[in-house]
């Protein structure tokens, strides 16, 4: 009974698809800008600049949140692993690139955690309805483009919607609780929950996906950390120099990007080694940067015995 119903609910998600997918190709741009919005790789830009460059502190912990949700996302993909709507009906066009399981949609999610937490931060009602428009849209466009049945869309929301209200509500505790206690503690805090997450679900399928969010996640956690311990980065300054260190960070990750992409040839590592790519890379992002955009005075440094005292606190 729970198979048949399951079943009648994604074949009434397929007719839904169906009937969006009529007006195609005329819509097809606007709906692929509107997915973008929502991607890993818009945000791979995004993010980084939002901490290198405009508000450090919202940056930090809107990319801990990023990566929370996409952990979370990964391994609940794993476990629900339902498939795309193009793989179960010949009648679905796939107009966009997908992969893994299908529930819930991280588009969806990303769109809540990540402009919700921005309109939330800035409490004007402009950000919150651009955010509310943006929650809307981006899911759509997964619709459109047939890689989401609306049920992914409702687990994506549900699953996005409990992650934001929890880091809202226990983010500013845990930031109070960890700034208050040693290196020590805050180096731990950040590392060993995602690689006791992470290193284990290679086995499963769409494992790869974890190993990268929870390395990064553990990666940017130390190197967080150990900035405001030892740099005490302020992204404070003129356009000029926001804009020169988003261009040399930038350039710094795509070159780490390229160096990979030429060794490999596209393909990924073992378990292991992506686990050490992307702990080096979440480092990078978040310490390495910032002390090289102050050694090369492009950014500002708090006093050294300020910068000493605030540990992981992102405020």
């Amino acid at each position: 009974m729970l198979i048949l119903t399951m079943e009648s609910i994604l074949d009434w998600g397929v007719g839904v698809i169906v009937w969006l997918q009529r007006f195609s190709p005329a819509v097809d741009l606007p709906f692929r800008a509107l997915t973008f919005l929502g991607d890993e790789g818009f945000f791979v830009l995004f993010l980084p600049f939002l901490y290198w460059s405009v508000d450090r502190r919202t940056g930090a912990r809107l990319m801990v949140l990023f990566l929370v949700s996409g952990l979370a996302s990964c391994v609940a993909k794993s476990l629900a692993d339902q498939p795309r709507p193009f793989e179960y009906s010949d009648q679905v066009r796939q107009l966009g690139p997908a992969s893994g399981g299908g529930l819930p949609s991280g588009h969806t999610q990303n769109a809540v955690v990540v402009w919700g937490y921005l309109a939330w931060q800035l409490r004007r009602r402009w950000a919150w309805v651009g955010a509310a428009l943006l929650m809307l849209f981006i899911p759509l466009s997964r619709l459109y483009l047939g890689v989401h049945f609306p049920t992914d869309l409702l687990g994506g929301y549900v699953l996005g919607a409990v992650i934001f209200v929890l880091f809202v509500w226990l983010g500013p505790r845990v930031e109070g609780w960890l700034s208050r206690k040693g290196i020590v503690w805050q180096l731990v805090a950040a590392a060993l929950p995602c690689v006791l997450l992470a290193l284990p679900l290679p086995q499963r399928a769409g494992g790869g996906g974890e190993v990268a969010a929870g390395a990064t996640l553990a990666g940017m956690g130390i190197g967080f950390a150990l900035e405001r311990r030892w740099v005490g980065f302020e992204s404070a300054g003129t356009w000029r120099s926001r804009l020169l260190r988003f261009a040399l960070g930038g350039a710094v990750l795509f070159g780490g990007w390229w160096a990979k992409q030429a060794v490999l040839g596209g393909a990924e590592p073992a378990a292991p080694l992506r686990f050490a790519w992307y702990l080096l890379l979440g480092l990078a992002g978040a310490l390495a940067a910032p002390w090289a955009f102050v050694k090369l005075r492009l950014a500002e440094s708090r006093a050294s015995g300020e910068a000493k005292g605030s540990g992981l606190e992102a405020s």
